[in-house]
């Protein structure tokens, strides 16, 4: 009889856990319930709050801003700068790399480390995006890369390659082929161009207005007839240093280049009066020629600039020895728009040209008469009493006139624009008259020597000339 009392207690025992279990779990539910609720109740309150602020996104600038306006905000970057918000985030990179960004790239600053694959991929970035690009002085860089370049952006109009010393006729090769918008290149100091190169870009680039080839010796009066012929519209030719070119590449530029606004000669020993005469009579719209070095010219030329080109506005003409002031009057008095004469060393220049000038080219800012040894006080007061002198001279370069003395700098005193001055070994020239001045124009930079303590000009049989010694130990003022 006991062991069925011992079942109904078990059984009374296990119901009264199972109300215990149930009160404690209907309490748990009542407290999450209850925590639920507030749960809920906070959650509508933030996102009460929420509604009144600005989302995460919203206050990114490529959230707020369309990409076409953001493009154009990158387009503004320089290329580090983009390369660093490549950087950024992946929208800022898709951004910075894109094609529209890169239609200007100036890689001067890496020229020491740009190699041929940097261009290449470069090009393949860009497409037919980049309109103008700057490899100068990039060593590195060859044909094949450019060739690739050429491929890739035939929309290229500006190139400039100054000093690649690695590329050859093959480049110009390429963008006589694939580029035909070119307008500018610069191959200046690209020493392996030669004829057949011209003849290419002159077959493939007829747009081209700017071209220097400076210091490419190889290239003959040859190359400057295939160039002529195909490029009509040149403006601004340089063959500094092609010292192969006779008056046949000028009889050429004469006959194809009408418009030719600007011609550097500077070193082309072999150029004389007769091709100037034939540029000249074809190429009456010149502005700015350099003659320099070209030692066989004469007065001749100088007549020849004089009767046709009445715009020019700068004559470079230093160590052209046989100029006289015969040819500088005559074209003092026929191109009143001068502004900038570079006459070093033109030994036979006296006070005659100084007067001419100041009396018919008003319009003078920059003056150079280095070594012109005839040159005096007398020169340098029609000079300073003339209108370009109280309007327009910034630039005067009186070093190694030796006649010169400081009566010429109290007749600078009307050069209200005057800048920069040069007056080395003007041994004529005292400090004081260089205070004097300068006490004048406080901003104007004047460049001299002086020996450290050096004596009053004295005269005897060792100075003749009366001259002060000239000591290399100096002050530069």
């Amino acid at each position: 009889m006991l062991e069925p009392l011992r079942k109904k207690k078990r059984r009374v025992e296990h119901c009264d856990y199972v109300n215990e279990d149930k009160e404690n779990l209907e309490a748990s539910v009542s407290a999450m319930s209850s925590r639920t609720e507030n749960f809920k109740q906070k959650l509508e309150e933030f996102k009460t709050r929420q509604a009144f602020l600005p989302s995460e996104n919203e206050g990114l600038i490529n959230h707020k801003l369309p990409k076409e306006l953001l493009l154009r905000i990158f387009s503004y970057l320089d290329i580090v700068t983009l390369c660093r918000c490549a950087q950024v985030s992946p929208s800022w990179n898709n951004l910075a790399l894109d094609g529209s960004n890169w239609q200007r790239v100036d890689l001067f600053l890496f020229q020491t480390v740009v190699e041929g694959g940097v261009v290449e991929n470069l090009s393949k970035r860009c497409g037919g995006f980049l309109k103008q690009l700057s490899l100068k002085g990039c060593e590195n860089v060859e044909d094949k890369t450019l060739r690739v370049f050429s491929q890739n952006c035939r929309n290229l109009d500006r190139l400039n390659l100054y000093n690649c010393k690695k590329i050859t006729d093959q480049t110009l090769i390429s963008l006589g082929k694939n580029c035909p918008q070119l307008h500018y290149l610069d191959t200046s100091s690209c020493t392996q161009i030669t004829d057949q190169g011209l003849k290419h870009l002159g077959e493939g680039c007829p747009l081209l207005s700017h071209l220097d080839i400076s210091w490419c010796d190889r290239i003959t009066d040859r190359g400057i007839r295939h160039l002529t012929n195909g490029c009509p519209k040149l403006k601004h030719l340089l063959v500094k240093g092609v010292t192969r070119l006779t008056d046949n590449s000028l009889e050429n530029i004469a006959k194809n280049c009408p418009c030719l606004l600007l011609l550097n000669l500077h070193k082309c020993g072999n150029i004389t009066d007769e091709g100037i005469q034939k540029l000249t009579e074809g190429c009456k719209n010149l502005e700015s020629l350099n003659l320099s070095e070209c030692l066989n010219l004469q007065d001749e030329s100088l007549q020849s600039l004089s009767l046709h080109c009445h715009k020019l506005k700068t004559l470079e003409v230093a160590l052209c020895s046989n100029l006289t002031d015969t040819g500088f009057i005559s074209l003092a008095k026929s191109c009143p728009d001068l502004e900038r004469m570079d006459l070093e060393e033109c030994v036979q220049v006296s006070d005659k040209t100084l007067r001419y000038l100041s009396i018919h080219c008003i319009k003078l800012t920059e003056l150079t008469l280095s070594h012109c040894e005839l040159i005096t006080d007398e020169g340098i007061q029609d000079l300073g009493s003339g209108s370009c002198a109280s309007e327009h001279l910034e630039v005067l370069e009186l070093d190694n006139c030796p006649l010169i003395t400081d009566n010429s700098l109290e007749h600078l005193v009307g050069c209200q624009n005057l800048s920069r001055l040069e007056l080395y070994d003007c041994q004529l020239i005292t400090r004081a008259g260089i205070n004097k001045l300068k006490a004048t124009f406080p901003d104007l930079e004047v460049h001299a020597y002086f020996a450290p303590n050096s004596p009053a000009p004295s005269i005897n049989n060792n100075n003749r000339s009366g001259r002060r010694k000239y000591c290399r130990c100096c002050i530069l003022l």
